[in-house]
């Protein structure tokens, strides 16, 4: 199956319509995230720190310019977050077998041990907290948000283009 352009294809009313409601739904969840994000915080779980150790077991020992793509985020906040996280004994720094100049990152097994933990007790919440759903529903709905999260990645680099540039009000003051 060939997939169009999803740039340059005319959106509809409807399509304009579910993107505002699909944006205000992830708006909602982001917000709620960034809360339980603020309250693990607090009691001393780092999100960052779960999600480089996360990225390092999912594409293995890699340079620290790897991960920062992989994560989308700048080099220089990862390499500070890294020392941080090596400080604290979760992330290791190897040598490169290709080059002995260069270093990979990768988890260590206490930083395994914390990602496993962290999950567990994630997937055990959110168990709980949809457990009245039908099985059949909850089955739909997580294969379809599975869908969503693949098509969110593939189309990332697209979204973040067309939603950086700065919105100015119309008075032209920003």
């Amino acid at each position: 199956m060939v997939t169009p352009d999803v740039t340059t294809v005319e959106l509809t009313e409807r399509d304009l319509d579910n993107g505002q409601r699909l944006a205000s739904v992830l708006f909602a969840f982001g917000k709620q995230q960034a809360t339980v994000s603020a309250r693990m915080s607090k009691a001393g779980v780092d999100r960052t720190a779960i999600i480089m150790l996360k990225t390092l077991v999912m594409v293995g020992p890699c340079r620290s310019s790897t991960l920062a793509e992989t994560i989308h985020s700048d080099p220089s906040t990862v390499s500070r977050q890294v020392a941080a996280l090596v400080k604290e004994g979760l992330i290791e720094r190897r040598a490169d077998p290709e080059d002995g100049r260069a270093s990979l990152l990768a988890p260590t097994d206490a930083g395994v041990a914390l990602l496993q933990a962290n999950r567990a007790r994630f997937a055990m919440s959110l168990a709980r907290m949809v457990r009245h759903w039908e099985p059949a529903d909850l089955d739909r709905f997580i294969e379809l948000f599975e869908r969503f999260l693949d098509d969110h990645d593939n189309y990332l680099p697209t979204l973040i283009s067309e939603c950086a540039n700065p919105v100015r009000s119309e008075g032209g003051n920003s």
